[in-house]
């Protein structure tokens, strides 16, 4: 194909609004039973419902399943960003689920039968409610579910919301009988444990004997500095817990038992998280300090914002599955005696900490995925390490069918030279299209992306909202700042009392890399994000000048009101490391808010949030307008209903994105095909 001469950001594309809202369907969470493994999967075009999919992995190209019919939405709000939301049991006729539904936050039990089988099982049995409905809707939350010792009931974390603040909040262990008794009776649910404010990875040891489980208080976040807690349980409740790993300045992130002695965990002393060897008494004592088992500057947890991640996997034959990297991650077999980690070899290079074990303890399950692959849930062989796809099945040649393959930005991991010389790095996605070029002598315009958290990282992986721009012109570079995870804790503390400085120069500093570069327009620059990549794009359009205009979505605006209820329990005091100890810091916080500097914008922007956030709630971004309104400023605000943090449904992303390219659009001078979003002064 000839590419023919046309301007950036103009070139047509087959990568419609709609087709990214439709891939926004991803698998997640996968786990197995017996020849079962299933996963979940959220249906953006179902209001952005999550359900429960299986398959066997004693079938070659075995049917997938639907479990879980709608209206039924596998989700836990513990925490707001939730975790893995359900757990499977033995039952009499194949596995048994019990999941967290997102309605009423209770826990139900679900015999679906044997697969493969669509829908109900015939005798139209539906989903039983196994946990009390609280006088308060939502008020009893649940994840981090496991099987009960002696196969009767369901132990899990339990979030109880006791009063109209987001901060009326207690945590505890508990268990819930499995015959439904809890639902009648909510003295049925009997508690385990009763320990730090928050809980977290709750594991029982393989003879029931012992319970482990991290925890962490105010102001820490759990990649500050948490505990790793290990009990005897006596009489169905965990006695005398004592603490084994973690303290201040390290934060345990995942504990597995190897046998009913030894507990791996994964844990950053040396600045790293690595996976460390814990060996007890059967009083639950420590018999010696925790060791290393692979001393390596790379990172084999990440951080915990939602519950049930396992980057770590002990297995049968002695070995650990062992999720590790820095800008990529691979998965590895690691032998605890040598410290050798043999790889996998698939095309993958995105592993997030989403392992579990299927058949007899001899089938790995993951999620990966990779530039060029969607997301996709993995079974690998532990005998011969062979793997297969049980969600996007390859043919003979053992390709699998890419929607847009042509289409696809190939992202280059960069390494950039930020202020005071430090390093900072990013993904460099640059236009791409196989039928357009631009014309000669123009540089393309640039989005520069900050990501979420802001204790977070933006992947390379298959991503249709990123190729939605790159496949008509506007290069994109993710950056990932001062303050992300994947490359040590030294990089990760960067932020700390500098969340607004460190960040914005960071993305300040790539883009101007770009244009010394000769990558991109200088005059053409954007800059988007969510949540705190929401604060940090408007901490940019603010504070500098560099960017023409901006995409703030679900953000934070006034750091005074999220410090002061504005938002949930878990990130309450969140700034006291990222800002500073409040109220001593009070005037840093008044001093960074964009919200109290929206006299200094001078760019057109989009402004998009959801109606129902109940981490970054609307009133901040009807704050900021309220402040910005006869500034004569191009702006459009865009508000969803039924919308959380973050946007799950199919019609919400189209509009988003739609609003997204016309923006750039009418600023950077270049005709697009998407509707119109009026900016108003």
């Amino acid at each position: 194909m000839t590419a023919r001469s046309r301007p950036y950001g103009s070139w047509p594309s087959p990568i419609s609004a709609d087709a990214v809202a439709r891939h926004g369907t991803a698998p997640n969470w996968p786990d197995g039973l017996g020849s079962e493994a299933w996963w979940t999967e959220s249906r953006p075009a179902e209001g952005g419902r999550v359900t429960l999919r299986r398959t066997r992995l004693d079938e070659a190209d075995g049917d997938v399943e639907t479990v879980l019919p709608a209206p039924w939405n596998a989700r836990s709000r513990v925490h707001e960003y939730g975790g893995r939301p359900y757990v499977l049991l033995r039952g009499v006729d194949g596995p048994v689920s019990v999941f967290c539904e997102y309605s009423d936050q209770r826990l139900y039990r679900y015999a679906p039968g044997p697969a493969p089988r669509t829908g109900f099982p015939a005798s139209g049995a539906a989903p039983t409610a196994i946990t009390p409905r609280p006088d308060v809707p939502c008020a009893y939350r649940y994840a981090e579910l496991i099987a009960g010792p002696d196969g009767d009931e369901v132990w899990c974390l339990r979030e109880t919301h006791t009063g109209p603040s987001p901060t009326d909040v207690t945590r505890a262990i508990v268990a819930v009988p499995l015959d439904g008794s809890a639902a009648r009776d909510p003295g049925a649910v009997r508690v385990i444990a009763e320990d730090h404010h928050f809980l977290a990875c709750l594991r029982l040891s393989p003879d029931g004997r012992k319970l482990s489980w991290i925890g962490w208080d105010h102001p820490s976040m759990p990649w500050d500095s948490t505990h790793l807690r290990v009990a005897v349980v006596r009489g169905g409740r965990a006695a005398a817990p004592r603490t084994i790993a973690g303290g201040p300045e390290e934060a345990v992130v995942q504990a597995e038992w190897m046998d009913p002695s030894t507990l791996c965990c994964v844990t950053d002393p040396g600045g790293w998280w690595n996976p460390h060897q814990v060996t007890l008494t059967d009083e639950g004592e420590v018999v010696r300090e925790p060791v290393n088992l692979v001393r390596r500057p790379e990172e084999f947890g990440g951080p915990l914002w939602q519950l049930g991640m396992r980057w770590s996997l002990p297995l049968r034959n002695g070995r650990i599955a062992a999720v590790h990297g820095r800008a990529t991650t691979r998965l590895g077999l690691l032998s605890p005696d040598s410290g050798e980690i043999l790889d996998i070899d698939t095309p993958h290079t995105e592993w997030p900490g989403k392992l579990a074990s299927a058949g007899e303890g001899d089938t790995l399950l993951g999620i990966a995925a990779a530039p060029d692959l969607p997301a996709e849930v993995l079974a690998v062989s532990l005998s011969d390490r062979s793997w297969w796809s049980l969600d996007r099945p390859r043919g003979v040649t053992g390709t699998v069918d890419t929607p847009f393959a042509e289409y696809l930005p190939l992202p280059e991991a960069r390494v950039f030279t930020g202020a005071d010389e430090r390093d900072v790095h990013a993904n460099v996605y640059r236009p791409h299209n196989p039928g357009f070029s631009g014309r000669a002598g123009e540089l393309p315009p640039f989005v520069v992306w900050a990501h979420g958290g802001p204790t977070s990282r933006a992947p390379m992986v298959y991503d249709l909202e990123i190729a939605y721009f790159t496949s008509r012109g506007l290069g994109v570079v993710e950056v990932n700042y001062g303050g992300s995870t994947g490359f040590g804790r030294a990089y990760r503390e960067r932020l700390r009392d500098s969340w607004g400085i460190v960040d914005v120069q960071d993305c300040v500093s790539v883009a101007r890399a770009l244009i010394d570069e000769g990558e991109a327009d200088p005059a053409r620059l954007a800059i988007r994000g969510g949540s705190a990549g929401g604060w940090t794009t408007a901490a940019a359009l603010t504070g500098t000048t560099v960017f023409r205009c901006g995409t703030i979505m679900y953000p934070i605006l006034d750091l005074t009101g999220w410090r002061t209820g504005e938002t949930h329990d878990f990130e309450s005091q969140y700034l006291e490391s990222l800002v500073g100890p409040w109220p001593e810091a009070e005037q840093r916080y008044r001093d960074r808010s964009p919200v109290n500097h929206a006299e200094a914008i001078t760019a057109p922007f989009l402004l998009l949030q959801g109606l129902e956030d109940e981490i970054c709630p609307p009133v901040q971004c009807e704050r900021f307008l309220d402040r910005l309104r006869g500034r004569g400023i191009p702006h459009a605000y865009l508000a969803f209903e039924g919308e959380q943090h973050g946007f799950r449904r199919e019609s919400t992303m189209r509009t988003a994105l739609h609003a997204e390219l016309s923006l750039y659009a009418q600023v950077f001078g270049f005709e697009t095909d998407a509707p119109t979003v009026e900016l108003h002064p």
